[in-house]
């Protein structure tokens, strides 16, 4: 089974449910196993908060406002997401440095690669903004909803 899905979402807390929703019920038709939905759900969270929070315009503005995508491809036994937005990027061309033992922010990207196969951080080329894309592999239920009725 092959689907995907792209969203344009406006940067505002709001549209982080909506897209784990739309993730989640596309997981649940599909057949995904529930765990593996749950585990790419809270890694889809976390990365649109990100953008939420830092994916302003130019300086990281945290001005409501913007727009960032979300775009998800279950593809056979992989799913991907890529979460992109319009803000600074990120510093430099390295992999965001781990936060503190005591840091109050930073652990989403952690996060994220703790629950995905495979991770990349990067930033947008030209258009500037920051891009999270990750990767796993899915497990199946032993029957698929038969939400088509």
């Amino acid at each position: 089974m092959s689907i995907w899905w792209s969203l344009h979402l406006r940067r505002e807390a709001a549209s982080v449910p909506l897209a784990r929703r739309l993730l989640l019920g596309t997981m649940e038709t599909a057949g995904v196993d529930p765990d593996v939905s749950y585990e790419l759900s809270v890694a889809l969270t976390e990365a649109c908060a990100n953008a939420v929070e830092h994916g302003g315009g130019v300086g990281g503005s945290r001005a409501p406002g913007g727009a960032y995508r979300v775009t998800a491809y279950l593809d056979g036994e992989t799913c991907r997401i890529e979460v992109a937005d319009s803000g600074p990027g990120f510093p430099g061309r390295d992999v965001p440095a781990a936060p503190s033992d005591d840091a109050e922010h930073g652990r989403g990207l952690r996060l994220i690669e703790e629950l995905a196969d495979h991770v990349q951080f990067g930033n947008r080329s030209g258009r500037g903004g920051a891009v999270v894309s990750f990767d796993k592999i899915l497990k199946w239920r032993d029957s698929p909803s038969l939400l088509l009725a």
